[in-house]
């Protein structure tokens, strides 16, 4: 005797999406600067800021919607990319308000230009414009894949951006660089976009020309070495960023253009050789434009030995304060607002806001935000090595290296380790087109990352399939 039971397919189980988990890390990163910038008031103060409520509401508001555009339209994204950006926006306003409390600065201001004026309200309205253009961003670009498209219109746009700021009556003069263009009373910083629209010409050109460029014809000294005709690309992309070096005065924007290539390039075809042929040609560019170019000798020379020209120049002083502002902050720092970074002066809430985060929270500070930047590139190489499409897996490693670099040259050029680049550092420093930039960064991240880690569609039922006869013996 026999038992006949029918039994149905059971359709995929949906993922997990983690957005609970995003919100509860959102609330942290809404939390963590309230507190900061209470500690900053108490201590210049004496008494709570009088604003801390309001920019509380309107912080957790910011954050609350960016929230739901990505619970809505990026339901599977990585669940730490908005939280660690939110908190690294909000400890930066707070950095920039309390160096909006020095009286230092504020006489220089007046002294120079005549009046003073405060510049994290500014800030927080470039976060706000930030964080609609991240809704934007999400609801316009459905999926990466469209980007590819336009691998060679990207070229010509990132080139048009980075040429804008050399065009007589369009471009400004900033302390000796070139990287400002000035539209109708406002500066934008065309570089900080350019590094995104270039990753999309990378990650195209790249997704097709691999294989050729993995080709090798000789190995010589344990390196495998690319044919000639291979290394067109890399010179074109060198010689661009040494134009870029020359004309604007920019060693930041150069070193983060090649070295975005050169990362892109290893990833794409594998080839250490890649690597080596690389930092061999970005030094030797550094060197040349080093010995020729006056602003890139001078801040050589303040990285060689800032307190020999100290009194003589603005850029030694600038980071021998710098140096001096992370040693006296210790392991456990000053505290908030008790430091005296201001005495960099104008650059302070700027090319330097890092030295404040030195000597107010010290080493234990420093490491904290190394951290948080960590994830966010770690995060990034995750969305790569998860994504499906060769595109979406350069296009993130493009973005993530890109992110790295300016970490690393703008924490390396006030801690004296590097020379200094003028960079600034993502979300901490005050400046419109940075927070713009990088805000749009994470959005296209998130992006990848949903469409990486949303789960595959179920296959259509078989007819056969839906009734299942299975004998048991008795």
């Amino acid at each position: 005797m026999s038992v006949v039971t029918n039994t149905t397919t059971i359709g995929a189980i949906e993922a997990p999406s983690r957005r609970n988990t995003e919100l509860l890390l959102l609330a942290f990163a809404v939390v963590i600067p309230i507190f900061a910038y209470a500690n900053v008031g108490l201590a210049i103060h004496g008494e709570l800021p009088p604003g801390m409520f309001l920019y509380g509401l309107g912080f957790a508001v910011l954050a609350g919607i960016g929230h739901l555009v990505v619970r809505r339209y990026a339901k599977y994204a990585d669940p730490l990319l908005l939280p660690i950006a939110t908190l690294l926006n909000g400890l930066g306003v707070v950095l920039i308000w309390r160096l909006d409390q020095s009286e230092r600065l504020q006489n220089l201001a007046k002294r120079s230009f005549g009046t003073f004026s405060e510049s994290a309200p500014r800030q927080m309205m470039y976060t706000g414009l930030a964080l609609a253009l991240f809704a934007v961003v999400l609801l316009v670009l459905k999926d990466h894949r469209v980007l590819q498209r336009f691998t060679y219109i990207s070229m010509a746009g990132a080139l048009i951006l980075l040429i804008l700021p050399v065009v007589p009556g369009l471009g400004a003069d900033v302390f000796g660089a070139k990287i400002w263009i000035s539209v109708g009373g406002f500066s934008i910083q065309p570089g900080e976009f350019a590094k995104i629209v270039i990753a999309i010409f990378f990650a195209g050109y790249l997704m097709v020309k691999r294989d050729a460029l993995a080709l090798a014809s000789r190995r010589f000294m344990g390196l495998y070495l690319p044919r000639g005709r291979d290394l067109g690309p890399i010179l074109m992309i060198w010689a661009v960023s040494l134009l870029v070096l020359v004309f604007e005065n920019d060693l930041g924007t150069s070193l983060l253009f090649f070295g975005m290539f050169v990362i892109m390039l290893y990833v794409a075809t594998e080839r250490t050789s890649w690597i080596v042929i690389g930092l061999l040609m970005s030094v030797g560019g550094a060197v040349v434009v080093g010995t020729f170019a006056s602003h890139v000798k001078v801040r050589v020379t303040a990285w060689l030995d800032p307190f020999a020209c100290y009194s003589t120049s603005g850029a030694c002083e600038q980071v021998g304060q710098s140096i001096m502002s992370f040693g006296s902050g210790g392991v456990l720092g000053t505290g908030w607002g008790q430091g005296n970074s201001d005495l960099i002066g104008f650059a302070a809430n700027s090319d330097f806001i890092f030295s404040t985060v030195g000597e107010e929270l010290g080493l234990t500070g420093v490491m904290a935000f190394l951290l948080l930047y960590g994830l966010i590139i770690e995060r990034g190489v995750r969305t790569a090595l998860a994504a499906r499409d060769p595109f979406g897996k350069l296009f993130a490693v493009g973005l993530s290296g890109a992110f790295a670099l300016q970490i690393f040259v703008v924490a390396g050029g006030v801690m004296g380790l590097i020379p200094l680049t003028g960079m600034t550092m993502p979300f901490l420093a005050s400046g419109g087109s940075s927070v713009l930039a990088n805000w749009v960064l994470i959005a296209i991240l998130i992006r990848i990352s949903d469409t990486a880690r949303r789960p595959a569609p179920a296959p259509a039922p078989s007819p056969d399939s839906e009734m299942t006869q299975v004998v048991r013996p008795s």
